[in-house]
């Protein structure tokens, strides 16, 4: 028998990928049970959900980010009795049909707990969206990390994200603090240290808009550092990074921080992106600036 799937979703004023979401979740050649859907827009979405067979739609009038909606996603899939949990956000979109049925299957070849797809960019698929780290090189090319065909104890969450339902007992759901940028590092990070088994299958795909402009190198390819867009995502991001470098003890990463920042606003002569680093990153440090998003100041 297959066992069974259910999708935890997120969405913020996203209508249209939110369309495409649900049309190819609907379209896998592997069962899904129920598509449990946190809506945490300025806009409901229900019509949309309406529209799509299996959506338990959850409506939020407060903006639990990334974080806080992936948390009560899962935890409303969890709680449908599903034996496995498929985390996607609203920009992202399964490559093919197969997608869900090549997680199933290679989880269960590989007794893994959680496996996770590869995340290319929906311009280019040859790019993935989001970094892997090999032979100490950061690389974005999608050709180089496929020939390692299955890649341990390493992935991106939440997207895409096969898990066991069990595991969240094991390891608690999304932690909703974090808000966005730094939720999946902290639940990769617990999954290691439960000794839970996972890691990336190189065969199955998914698409969403990439990070790769986000990455800034400062010594070559073996030290970069992470610059967010917007303000907004600056100031979650540092702060996140510095919660977790002090909650995990993350020695090299403040070293890798702390000086990779420092080099990268200073020989840019930007004094103002230096000082907002410092701020949010040593808010995290001290566990300070947490609080619902319209107390925030960022």
């Amino acid at each position: 028998m297959n066992p069974t799937v259910a999708v935890a979703a997120v969405t913020f004023d996203r209508p249209d990928d939110l369309e495409v979401l649900l049309g190819s979740l609907t379209a896998q050649s592997a069962p899904i049970t129920s598509i449990c859907l946190v809506d945490s827009g300025t806009r409901p979405a229900s019509d949309i959900a309406a529209r799509h067979p299996r959506v338990d739609y959850i409506r939020s009038e407060a903006n639990l980010g990334g974080g806080g909606g992936f948390a009560l996603a899962a935890l409303k899939a969890v709680a449908s009795g599903a034996e496995w949990v498929w985390m996607m956000d609203d920009d992202a979109v399964p490559l093919g049909e197969d997608c869900l049925a090549t997680l199933v299957r290679e989880a269960k070849a590989r007794g893994l707990d959680a496996v996770v797809p590869l995340v290319v960019s929906p311009q280019d698929s040859s790019r993935l969206s989001f970094f892997f780290r090999l032979d100490g090189k950061v690389t974005h090319e999608r050709s180089e990390v496929e020939r390692l065909g299955f890649i341990p104890d390493d992935g991106h969450f939440f997207n895409g994200a096969l898990i066991r339902s069990d595991v969240f007992f094991r390891v608690g759901f999304p932690d909703i603090r974090l808000f966005i940028r730094g939720d999946e590092v902290d639940f990769t990070i617990r999954l290691r240290k439960a000794g839970i088994r996972f890691g990336t299958v190189t065969t199955a795909a998914i698409s969403h808009p990439a990070a790769e402009d986000e990455t800034q190198h400062v010594f070559g390819a073996r030290w970069h550092v992470i610059v967010p867009g917007t303000a907004f995502k600056r100031f979650y991001y540092y702060r996140n990074r510095g919660y977790l470098i002090r909650r995990y003890k993350r020695v090299k990463s403040f070293v890798a921080d702390v000086g990779g920042y420092t080099v990268y606003f200073l020989r840019r002569g930007d004094l103002k992106g230096y000082l907002g680093w410092l701020r949010a990153f040593s808010l995290g440090l001290r566990e300070k600036g947490f609080a619902p998003l319209d107390q925030q100041k960022f």
